[in-house]
Protein backbone atom coordinates (compact mmCIF):
# COMPACT_ATOMS: atom_id res chain seq x y z
CA UNK A 1 0.00 0.00 0.00
CA UNK A 2 1.71 3.41 -1.00
CA UNK A 3 2.36 5.95 1.74
CA UNK A 4 -0.77 8.33 0.03
CA UNK A 5 -3.10 6.21 0.47
CA UNK A 6 -1.69 4.48 4.18
CA UNK A 7 -2.41 8.35 5.56
CA UNK A 8 -6.17 8.30 4.34
CA UNK A 9 -7.19 5.66 5.81
CA UNK A 10 -5.45 6.69 9.25
CA UNK A 11 -7.15 10.30 8.74
CA UNK A 12 -10.37 8.53 8.46
CA UNK A 13 -10.00 6.17 11.38
CA UNK A 14 -8.77 9.46 13.72
CA UNK A 15 -11.98 11.14 12.87
CA UNK A 16 -14.16 8.34 13.37
CA UNK A 17 -12.65 7.90 16.37
CA UNK A 18 -13.23 11.77 17.63
CA UNK A 19 -16.99 11.85 16.35
CA UNK A 20 -17.79 8.87 18.21
CA UNK A 21 -15.99 9.83 21.30
CA UNK A 22 -17.70 13.03 20.60
CA UNK A 23 -21.30 11.50 20.94
CA UNK A 24 -20.73 9.10 23.47
CA UNK A 25 -19.53 11.68 25.65
CA UNK A 26 -22.59 13.97 25.12
CA UNK A 27 -24.84 11.33 26.07
CA UNK A 28 -24.30 10.75 29.54
CA UNK A 29 -24.27 14.82 29.38
CA UNK A 30 -27.62 14.91 28.72
CA UNK A 31 -29.40 12.14 30.75
CA UNK A 32 -27.51 13.88 33.78
CA UNK A 33 -29.44 16.94 33.26
CA UNK A 34 -32.45 15.27 32.46
CA UNK A 35 -32.28 13.51 35.79
CA UNK A 36 -31.20 17.21 37.44
CA UNK A 37 -34.19 18.82 36.27
CA UNK A 38 -36.97 16.17 37.01
CA UNK A 39 -36.79 16.71 41.08
CA UNK A 40 -36.87 20.49 40.22
CA UNK A 41 -39.93 20.45 37.75
CA UNK A 42 -41.99 18.06 40.34
CA UNK A 43 -40.93 20.36 43.05
CA UNK A 44 -42.67 23.21 41.03
CA UNK A 45 -45.73 21.26 41.13
CA UNK A 46 -45.83 20.73 44.61
CA UNK A 47 -48.47 23.42 46.46
CA UNK A 48 -48.18 24.24 50.05
CA UNK A 49 -50.75 23.45 52.46
CA UNK A 50 -52.89 26.18 53.81
CA UNK A 51 -54.54 26.05 56.94
CA UNK A 52 -57.84 26.62 54.78
CA UNK A 53 -57.66 23.08 53.78
CA UNK A 54 -58.41 21.75 57.21
CA UNK A 55 -61.14 19.33 56.59
CA UNK A 56 -64.36 19.63 58.64
CA UNK A 57 -65.59 16.73 61.07
CA UNK A 58 -69.02 14.54 60.17
CA UNK A 59 -71.04 17.07 62.33
CA UNK A 60 -69.52 20.41 60.07
CA UNK A 61 -67.11 21.37 62.69
CA UNK A 62 -63.85 22.42 62.11
CA UNK A 63 -61.02 23.00 64.20
CA UNK A 64 -59.14 26.60 63.70
CA UNK A 65 -56.16 25.45 65.91
CA UNK A 66 -54.06 22.69 65.73
CA UNK A 67 -53.04 22.05 68.98
CA UNK A 68 -49.05 22.36 68.10
CA UNK A 69 -48.04 25.60 67.21
CA UNK A 70 -49.45 28.91 65.02
CA UNK A 71 -50.39 27.64 61.88
CA UNK A 72 -52.57 29.66 59.97
CA UNK A 73 -52.73 32.35 62.81
CA UNK A 74 -50.72 35.94 63.44
CA UNK A 75 -49.67 37.47 66.75
CA UNK A 76 -51.48 40.81 66.31
CA UNK A 77 -49.39 44.17 66.11
CA UNK A 78 -51.30 46.46 68.72
CA UNK A 79 -48.36 47.63 70.08
CA UNK A 80 -46.94 46.94 73.53
CA UNK A 81 -48.90 43.57 73.17
CA UNK A 82 -47.28 40.27 75.13
CA UNK A 83 -46.01 36.60 73.66
CA UNK A 84 -47.96 34.30 72.01
CA UNK A 85 -47.51 30.79 72.31
CA UNK A 86 -48.71 27.09 72.42
CA UNK A 87 -48.50 25.34 75.29
CA UNK A 88 -49.79 21.50 76.20
CA UNK A 89 -51.99 22.16 73.08
CA UNK A 90 -53.67 25.53 74.36
CA UNK A 91 -52.87 28.75 73.23
CA UNK A 92 -51.45 31.61 76.01
CA UNK A 93 -52.22 35.09 74.97
CA UNK A 94 -49.61 36.64 77.72
CA UNK A 95 -50.43 39.93 79.41
CA UNK A 96 -49.49 42.87 77.50
CA UNK A 97 -49.02 46.26 78.43
CA UNK A 98 -52.71 47.06 76.82
CA UNK A 99 -54.13 44.44 74.37
CA UNK A 100 -52.57 41.33 73.41
CA UNK A 101 -53.77 39.06 70.98
CA UNK A 102 -54.08 36.71 67.61
CA UNK A 103 -56.16 36.32 64.49
CA UNK A 104 -56.46 34.56 61.39
CA UNK A 105 -57.93 34.62 57.67
CA UNK A 106 -58.79 31.50 57.61
CA UNK A 107 -62.38 31.10 55.57
CA UNK A 108 -65.02 31.65 58.24
CA UNK A 109 -68.53 32.08 57.45
CA UNK A 110 -70.50 35.52 57.72
CA UNK A 111 -74.09 34.27 58.75
CA UNK A 112 -75.92 31.27 60.09
CA UNK A 113 -72.88 29.60 61.57
CA UNK A 114 -71.79 28.66 65.07
CA UNK A 115 -68.41 29.24 66.85
CA UNK A 116 -66.82 27.03 69.98
CA UNK A 117 -64.00 27.86 72.55
CA UNK A 118 -62.91 27.22 76.10
CA UNK A 119 -61.27 30.20 77.71
CA UNK A 120 -59.86 31.09 80.91
CA UNK A 121 -58.08 33.81 83.10
CA UNK A 122 -55.11 33.07 83.67
CA UNK A 123 -53.56 36.59 85.28
CA UNK A 124 -54.48 39.42 85.31
CA UNK A 125 -58.53 41.00 86.01
CA UNK A 126 -59.61 42.60 82.58
CA UNK A 127 -61.29 40.91 79.56
CA UNK A 128 -59.31 37.51 79.22
CA UNK A 129 -61.19 36.34 76.17
CA UNK A 130 -62.17 39.08 73.37
CA UNK A 131 -63.51 37.40 70.21
CA UNK A 132 -64.09 39.88 67.37
CA UNK A 133 -66.07 38.01 64.44
CA UNK A 134 -67.93 38.04 60.91
CA UNK A 135 -71.29 39.38 61.17
CA UNK A 136 -72.58 39.48 57.52
CA UNK A 137 -70.68 42.76 55.85
CA UNK A 138 -69.34 43.52 59.65
CA UNK A 139 -67.73 42.12 62.48
CA UNK A 140 -67.85 42.95 66.76
CA UNK A 141 -66.73 41.59 69.22
CA UNK A 142 -68.29 39.22 72.36
CA UNK A 143 -66.34 40.80 75.47
CA UNK A 144 -65.66 38.06 78.58
CA UNK A 145 -64.56 40.00 81.95
CA UNK A 146 -63.93 43.19 80.67
CA UNK A 147 -64.39 46.87 82.78
CA UNK A 148 -62.47 45.83 85.49
CA UNK A 149 -63.41 41.88 85.34
CA UNK A 150 -67.19 41.30 84.94
CA UNK A 151 -68.35 42.67 82.46
CA UNK A 152 -69.63 40.77 79.49
CA UNK A 153 -71.41 41.60 76.04
CA UNK A 154 -71.50 42.58 72.58
CA UNK A 155 -68.92 45.54 70.97
CA UNK A 156 -70.62 47.22 69.18
CA UNK A 157 -74.73 47.65 68.49
CA UNK A 158 -75.73 51.01 67.36
CA UNK A 159 -72.27 52.81 68.54
CA UNK A 160 -72.31 51.40 72.21
CA UNK A 161 -70.00 49.01 73.55
CA UNK A 162 -70.37 45.54 75.43
CA UNK A 163 -70.50 48.51 78.99
CA UNK A 164 -73.65 50.47 78.08
CA UNK A 165 -76.30 48.16 75.45
CA UNK A 166 -78.88 45.91 75.92
CA UNK A 167 -76.29 43.00 76.12
CA UNK A 168 -74.43 44.09 78.84
CA UNK A 169 -74.30 41.10 81.93
CA UNK A 170 -71.94 41.01 84.98
CA UNK A 171 -70.40 37.73 86.01
CA UNK A 172 -68.13 36.34 88.47
CA UNK A 173 -65.04 34.56 86.71
CA UNK A 174 -62.57 32.54 88.79
CA UNK A 175 -58.23 32.98 87.64
CA UNK A 176 -57.39 29.17 86.48
CA UNK A 177 -61.23 27.97 85.88
CA UNK A 178 -62.10 26.84 82.37
CA UNK A 179 -65.71 28.22 80.48
CA UNK A 180 -67.25 27.19 77.84
CA UNK A 181 -68.37 29.66 75.34
CA UNK A 182 -70.78 29.25 72.27
CA UNK A 183 -71.48 32.14 70.05
CA UNK A 184 -74.57 31.55 67.15
CA UNK A 185 -74.79 34.53 64.70
CA UNK A 186 -77.51 34.40 62.41
CA UNK A 187 -78.97 36.79 59.80
CA UNK A 188 -81.01 38.83 62.57
CA UNK A 189 -80.26 37.42 65.39
CA UNK A 190 -76.74 36.91 68.04
CA UNK A 191 -76.73 34.73 70.44
CA UNK A 192 -73.78 33.62 73.25
CA UNK A 193 -73.63 31.57 76.13
CA UNK A 194 -71.36 31.05 78.88
CA UNK A 195 -71.11 27.29 80.15
CA UNK A 196 -74.92 25.91 80.29
CA UNK A 197 -76.16 30.30 80.56
CA UNK A 198 -77.01 32.68 77.69
CA UNK A 199 -75.99 35.48 78.19
CA UNK A 200 -76.62 37.33 74.74
CA UNK A 201 -79.76 37.37 72.95
CA UNK A 202 -80.71 40.37 70.73
CA UNK A 203 -82.43 40.99 67.34
CA UNK A 204 -80.49 42.99 65.40
CA UNK A 205 -82.89 44.02 62.84
CA UNK A 206 -82.01 47.67 61.61
CA UNK A 207 -79.08 47.93 64.27
CA UNK A 208 -75.52 49.23 63.21
CA UNK A 209 -72.88 46.30 64.19
CA UNK A 210 -69.27 47.38 64.34
CA UNK A 211 -66.63 47.11 66.72
CA UNK A 212 -64.38 49.32 68.79
CA UNK A 213 -61.53 51.09 66.84
CA UNK A 214 -59.12 49.62 69.57
CA UNK A 215 -59.82 45.88 68.27
CA UNK A 216 -60.12 46.75 64.52
CA UNK A 217 -57.00 44.78 63.72
CA UNK A 218 -58.16 41.56 65.34
CA UNK A 219 -60.58 41.67 61.68
CA UNK A 220 -62.03 39.32 60.53
CA UNK A 221 -61.34 36.82 63.18
CA UNK A 222 -59.22 36.90 66.10
CA UNK A 223 -58.59 36.82 69.98
CA UNK A 224 -57.53 39.52 72.30
CA UNK A 225 -56.92 40.40 75.84
CA UNK A 226 -56.76 43.24 77.85
CA UNK A 227 -53.47 43.75 80.65
CA UNK A 228 -54.67 40.43 81.26
CA UNK A 229 -53.48 36.52 80.29
CA UNK A 230 -55.86 34.44 78.46
CA UNK A 231 -55.42 30.74 77.52
CA UNK A 232 -57.42 28.92 74.95
CA UNK A 233 -58.50 25.57 73.68
CA UNK A 234 -60.62 23.91 71.81
CA UNK A 235 -61.67 26.28 68.76
CA UNK A 236 -63.98 25.36 66.44
CA UNK A 237 -66.56 26.59 63.78
CA UNK A 238 -69.40 25.30 61.96
CA UNK A 239 -72.19 26.63 59.58
CA UNK A 240 -75.43 25.72 60.44
CA UNK A 241 -77.21 23.01 59.26
CA UNK A 242 -80.66 23.57 57.33
CA UNK A 243 -82.87 22.50 59.92
CA UNK A 244 -81.28 25.34 62.61
CA UNK A 245 -80.68 28.50 60.52
CA UNK A 246 -84.67 29.31 61.30
CA UNK A 247 -84.76 31.61 64.00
Amino acid sequence: MSSTLFNFFCRRRVFAAALCAAVVGSSPMQAEDVKAEKPAAEKREEKPKSSDSKKTDKDGWKQLFNGKDLEGWKITNFGGEGEVFVENGEVVISQGADLSGIHTEQEIPKVDYEIQFEAQRAAGSDFFAGLTFPVKDSHCSLILGGWGGGVCGISSLNGMDASENQTTSYQTFEKGQWYKVRIVVRDKHLHAWLDDAKIVDVDTTDMKIGTRFEVDRSKPFGFSTYSTTGRLKNVRVRSLPPEEKEE
